[in-house]
């Protein structure tokens, strides 16, 4: 029998931590397309509202009931507007160890959002599953990425070299294209081009959330989530 985690959202002062439904499909193509997110995650270029469908409706379910992990929508409590994304994936159940990705919208940015949806995904994980190790990866210029992992409280083991592929910006990018190019059906100039970097290893223990699970029971702790969709 394949383990899996439950079906469940997690809950905060701010932040509901909840299963992504279709109507956060044009919230969350909105949130991919953003120009950071495009430059560290490596999700599809363009990101279109097909792909959101996709992984709301296929991807993010299959990744639950394969054991490999779990994906949570970042919402507002009060607004209910999505705010990011955060994930388990590559998790080992006989270890009782998993990886932690997430991604912040562009407008939500500088709120404390993504390390208080880190720290409720930590503390569920836990205290709730009793996992005993999460871990996370930086790129090396993703100096944002790092701050969050710091806040946390995550120690640095070591670097992965070569270990990445992010995007950066090609020179010419936005800029007006000659009429003679337009004619001859040439390709837009600039774009993003795939550079290879390292990646930093952070990790986290349970105790190194001590006296931090109350925090979260004090603000609304977990719930669970019966409308979770499954897709075979």
């Amino acid at each position: 029998m394949t383990s899996t985690f439950p079906d469940i959202s997690i809950s905060t002062d701010r932040l509901v931590l909840r299963p992504f439904e279709e109507e956060d499909i044009p919230a969350l193509t909105e949130m991919m397309a953003d120009d950071q997110i495009t430059a560290w995650m490596a999700q599809p270029l363009p990101y279109t509202e097909a792909e959101a469908r996709h992984f709301i409706t296929r991807r993010a379910p299959a990744l639950r009931s394969s054991g490999q992990g779990i994906v949570f929508a970042v919402t507002e409590f009060l607004t209910q507007r999505l705010v990011g994304i955060v994930a388990l994936h590559g998790t080992d159940w006989r270890v009782l160890s998993a990886e932690a990705t997430y991604a912040t919208a562009s407008w939500a940015r500088g709120e404390g959002y993504a390390s208080e949806s880190l720290l409720a995904l930590a503390q569920w994980l836990f205290q709730d599953q009793k996992f005993e190790r999460l871990e996370l990866r930086t790129a090396a210029d993703n100096t944002a990425a790092q701050q969050v992992t710091q806040k946390l409280g995550c120690i640095s083991e070591g670097v992965l070299r070569n270990a990445w592929i992010a995007r950066t910006r090609t020179e010419g990018w936005g800029a007006p294209r000659p009429e003679a190019s337009l004619r001859a059906g040439a390709p837009p100039e600039g774009g993003w081009t795939e550079i290879r970097t390292d990646l930093i290893v952070w990790s986290l223990l349970p105790e190194d959330l001590d006296g931090a699970f109350e925090q979260l029971a004090e603000t609304g702790g977990y719930a669970p989530y019966p409308d979770w969709a499954q897709h075979n």
